[in-house]
């Protein structure tokens, strides 16, 4: 389906932050390209057209997040502080992060 041999660079996962003039621009440019099935390479394929590139942030834990378990960390609201996007967590996980924060 894709006609190149690599993905152009993309924002994975489950979040991202732009602001309204680039949403603007990526809904026309969607306008002009074939749906591709995979919606984060889509977007990097609109992305790519505008010749904007995705930036990494710490705060996006698109895999997941490393915790023990056993740790008292997990409870301290310190913990989830500086994350803004959290891949993995169970619902009962989200609504304990959630009361935590």
């Amino acid at each position: 389906l894709y006609n190149k041999s690599n993905y152009p660079p993309y924002a994975g996962g489950g979040g991202f932050i732009m602001d309204g003039p680039l949403a603007k621009r990526l809904h026309k440019t969607s306008e002009t390209l074939e749906l591709y099935p995979i919606d984060d390479v889509f977007l990097g394929m609109c992305l790519e057209i505008l010749k904007v590139s995705p930036i990494g942030h710490e705060g996006f834990k698109t895999f997941g997040i490393v915790k023990n378990k056993n740790s008292k960390m997990n409870k301290e609201p310190c913990f989830f502080r500086s994350m803004l996007v959290v891949h993995k967590l169970l619902p009962p996980e989200l609504l304990q992060m959630w009361d935590l924060v």
